[in-house]
């Protein structure tokens, strides 16, 4: 069944979706349970275990912090950025906490946030265990959580019922193939198909305030992104791009031979905004997840070249564009993974970049089996793509796959537009393929920084 729109975009925080905006998540949805169970007064200490790949990069990737702040009753689509510094300091100067600001308790890192780095629990590499105990130290309430990528959160219950989860969508679909005969039968676009199934769950005037919060978010980072100067936190002392590929661009209009250039100036301006909104993901920032953290600059890179670069976008073209890959990340997300921790990164900027092919070639007019064709396309070229961050930390090689992925985007959908739709391998294809992939990839390629370039940066 397609996931939402609003499923696929979230809005959040940096720098990772598995490992920040999900586990935020889990430590809200818990304290909320123990206010709801009405067992919040009678708790008296909390143990957070993480296993797998957030006990193994969940320092750099902030975990840490997303767990302190999820159980001070912090959102990820509404915490202030600009103020988590100041709410983590308080509770490690004073090594305490107030459960949703209502039940002080003690809370000391070393001994209440352990770190699991050698154990994996069952259902998924990236597992919490949240237990909470009374006066007399025995636990009083524990649930298991798994951040199954993209800020998706479920419970242990939660994972054995999805599958016999259903909505009454006019029309449902379990592949690329589903999608395509819908359109052909129906006489109707992908773009037009996910709206149909969008207006079954809100109003047309909440899908239309929905979109355009997803798209102003995106802007918002972009401009911020671009804005600023400076070293990136985490230790590796990586300094931000992002402004200084716009200030190039922009000088090199005033060169001699400005014009020799143009025929770059659509790939200088993708890089920068790549970079702009993958930096601020990797400094904490308000980013959309599009569909993680760790690929989010690919699709506002590549909706941003549209806006730019191509005569008459308007606003339909970007909702048709964001419907469209919104509908292409649910098929991901079904059949396949959406965590690098599970499959690579080919399951994070590979889905991105397929994403960004096949919304961009919708919100240029293509056919459905054009822009099928293209996500199919932005998706081969990644498979087998390793997730292997140096230090655990979202940045190398991250923020330069944001925009490779996102110019490799714009050519697969270049590619898909100058056929007619029929070519070799289908969307259902690669789908199946890149899961497979993951599947036999072994675990220090997949967001463990025990493998790849995480290992073999040499040191001078």
């Amino acid at each position: 069944m397609p996931v939402s729109v609003f499923d696929i975009f979230k809005i959040g925080i940096g720098s990772s979706s598995s490992h920040t905006v999900g586990p935020m998540t889990a430590a809200r949805r818990f304290a909320l349970s123990l206010a709801d169970k009405q067992l919040l007064p009678a708790v008296q200490r909390l143990q957070v275990d993480l296993f797998g790949s957030l006990a193994l990069t969940g320092q750099g990737h902030g975990t840490d912090r997303a767990i302190i702040l999820g159980l001070l009753g912090e959102s990820p689509d509404t915490v202030d950025p600009d103020a988590m510094p100041l709410m983590l300091e308080q509770v490690r100067a004073s090594a305490s906490l107030s459960i949703l600001g209502r039940q002080a308790i003690a809370f000391a890192e070393k001994s209440d946030l352990v770190l699991h780095r050698r154990e994996e629990l069952p259902r998924h590499p990236n597992g919490l265990r949240i237990t909470a105990f009374g006066a007399d130290g025995q636990p009083i309430d524990r649930e298991t959580y798994y951040s199954v990528g993209g800020g998706f959160v479920v419970t242990e219950s939660e994972f054995d019922r999805s599958a016999d989860v259903s909505e009454e969508l006019p029309f449902p679909y379990h592949s690329a193939t589903e999608l395509l005969d819908i359109g052909r039968n129906q006489q109707m676009s992908i773009a037009a198909i996910a709206r149909a199934n969008e207006e079954a769950r809100r109003s047309p005037a909440e899908v239309d305030a929905g979109l355009t919060r997803i798209w102003q978010a995106m802007q918002d980072c972009v401009q911020r992104g671009l804005a600023m100067d400076g070293s990136l936190p985490g230790g590796l002392g990586l300094q931000r791009r992002a402004r200084q590929h716009l200030l190039a661009l922009e000088a090199g209009k005033q060169e001699r031979h400005a014009e020799l250039l143009n025929p770059l100036a659509a790939l200088q301006w993708v890089n920068a905004v790549a970079f702009a909104v993958a930096e601020e993901n990797a400094a904490g920032g308000r980013v959309v997840t599009a569909p993680t953290n760790g690929a989010a600059g690919v699709i506002p890179a590549v909706i941003h070249y549209l806006a730019r670069f191509a005569s008459e976008t308007g606003q339909t073209e970007i909702f048709n564009f964001l419907l469209v890959a919104g509908a292409i990340g649910s098929l991901y997300k079904e059949n396949a993974s959406i965590s690098g921790a599970a499959v690579g990164c080919q399951g994070e900027i590979g889905v991105a970049c397929s994403m960004a092919a096949g919304g961009l070639a919708a919100a240029l007019g293509g056919s459905n089996a054009q822009l099928e064709n293209a996500a199919e396309i932005g998706m081969e070229h990644h498979l087998g793509l390793t997730c292997d961050p140096i230090g655990g930390l979202v940045q190398v090689p991250c923020i330069e796959r944001n925009a490779i992925a996102a110019t490799t985007a714009i050519n697969a959908c270049l590619i898909a537009l100058r056929g007619d739709g029929r070519h070799l391998v289908s969307l259902d294809k690669v789908i199946a393929t890149m899961r497979q992939t993951g599947a036999d990839m072994q675990a220090k390629y997949k967001e463990t920084s025990l493998g790849g370039l995480a290992v073999n940066l040499v040191e001078c």
